[in-house]
């Protein structure tokens, strides 16, 4: 088949990959403009490698865009990892239309932070979408939706790398080839199951010592690694990663205060309502990240020590 595919990032290049290795012409790539001074995306790097075409418009609602995709001759658009919004004068070009990947199961959690949410939440599964785009957002007829499972260990970065990122690269490839063939079912998603969550930011990765052990345990594995879930230290911020769960141990710790560090070893306990939680890697003040023992050993971190004051 010919294809357009319209993305960025690591997803983009790994669908562009997967695409050219099975034999389809892919006839150009549509990937958003990069920042001044920022990290090359990854997706228009591999398609200039690979002699294509790239087109990088600062919107897809515009003429030029338009008249690029037109000008592709395409059967099938495939969206992977788009945040531009893709009007519906420019996702009916393709002689069969564009398909969309979104990674969560649709109607729940669409939006942009999609992998955050659910471990934020403490849901035990999640998954992956595949749909028809609309002028709604993440709204459109699904073609297919593959399951995963959230362990309770799971971080964002486990979730997405290990199961959404590889399903989702085979899901476009299968429902590239259903849309094509006229096979590709489309089931319009039910309303009343629908919720939609916004950016997962500095601003919601805030942690609130207050909450139960869960809540923040469940809020750092849903940052990590990006965007960090973060307390303070001497008024500047402490991003907390890898992070392991306890229950409360002796009667001292049940008396500590919540954000008291009351143990510092090969990592360092915080306390919380419920239990404590085990810092093994942290990030202060925008440097790098270092395991929690230098951290402590650096900054004077010892027991009986308050975070987030």
């Amino acid at each position: 088949m010919r294809i357009a595919i319209i993305g960025q990032q690591d997803f983009g290049r790994a669908t562009l990959k997967a695409f050219l290795e099975r034999g389809d012409i892919v006839a150009g790539v549509f990937c958003a403009p990069e920042k001044t001074g920022g990290r090359p995306d990854p997706l228009r790097l591999a398609a200039e490698q690979a002699g294509l075409e790239v087109f990088q418009p600062g919107s897809l609602q515009t003429d030029y865009a338009r008249e690029m995709l037109r000008k592709l001759d395409v059967d099938l658009g495939v969206m992977a990892y788009v945040l531009q919004f893709a009007p519906p004068d420019f996702v009916s070009i393709p002689r069969h239309g564009m398909i969309q990947y979104h990674p969560s199961l649709l109607p729940r959690y669409r939006g942009p932070s999609a992998i955050n949410w659910p471990i934020i939440r403490g849901d035990t599964h999640t998954g992956l979408t595949i749909f028809r785009p609309t002028d709604g957002l993440d709204e459109g007829p699904v073609i297919l939706q593959r399951e995963a499972e959230i362990g309770s260990d799971d971080t964002l970065g486990t979730v997405y790398f290990d199961r959404l990122f590889p399903m989702g690269v085979a899901a476009l490839l299968e429902a590239a080839d259903l849309a094509v063939s006229g096979r590709a079912s489309a089931v319009t998603q039910d309303e009343s199951a629908a919720s939609y969550e916004g950016w997962c930011r500095a601003a919601e990765a805030r942690i609130n010592g207050h909450n139960h052990v869960d809540q923040i345990y469940n809020l750092i594995r849903g940052c990590n690694p990006a965007p960090g879930a973060w307390t303070s230290f001497k008024g500047r911020k402490l991003q907390l990663f890898d992070v392991r769960k306890h229950p409360t141990r002796t009667v001292s710790q049940v008396r500590s205060k919540v954000g008291a560090v009351t143990e510092v070893g090969h990592g360092m306990f915080v306390t919380a309502h419920g239990g404590h939680i085990e810092v093994l890697k942290v990030r202060y003040d925008e440097g790098k990240k270092l395991s929690a023992a230098q951290f402590c050993a650096e900054l004077g971190v010892t027991t009986h020590t308050q975070l987030g004051e």
